[in-house]
């Protein structure tokens, strides 16, 4: 006969945040486990693209050992490569890498859970958009402050022409 289940907490339908699966335990009974919602981890609410995070990671070698492929696999991987010489016998290789930020549920970015760096990125916005984003914005700042120059220019201009006109 198959066991009969029942939910562990009182809310008791089955809705998109009561989500749950049923688990064999060790002891061979059937219970529900509650699962968690997916997460999308934080999108640009311009673009709606995933917002890209910037980490950087050192790699150390022996020159004897490093060979060309794997400098060849990082500068495919990295932008700009620094090779710092620790040594004659070592090699310190830093590499700015550009990765997501991870995928989870707004309460787990909190502060003790997570460490800054891999919650937001430090860019201009405060992280929230896209680069593509905050660059769109940066210039559109610019051009519309060029053109309340250009109208102030011309408007000054017209003044000098109609007080030269009246002269």
């Amino acid at each position: 006969m198959v066991q009969r289940l029942t939910y562990r907490k009182r809310h008791s339908y089955a809705t998109k945040s009561n989500q749950h699966r049923i688990v064999k335990t060790p002891g061979g009974k059937l219970v529900y486990q509650t699962t968690k919602k997916r997460a999308s981890g934080p999108k640009c609410p311009v673009t709606g693209k995933r917002i890209q995070g910037n980490r950087k990671f050192e790699v150390l070698a022996a020159p004897g050992n490093f060979n060309s492929t794997v400098m060849y696999l990082l500068t495919l991987m990295c932008r700009q490569i620094q090779i710092k010489s620790l040594e004659e016998y070592f090699l310190v290789i830093q590499c700015p890498l550009f990765l997501q930020i991870p995928h989870l549920r707004p309460t787990e970015y909190k502060r003790s859970r997570l460490a800054r760096n891999r919650r937001t990125v430090n860019r201009a916005y405060g992280g929230v958009l896209s680069g593509g984003a905050v660059r769109e914005r940066i210039i559109r700042a610019f051009l519309v402050e060029e053109q309340k120059i250009v109208k102030k220019v011309l408007k000054i201009q017209k003044t000098k022409e109609k007080q030269a006109g009246k002269s």
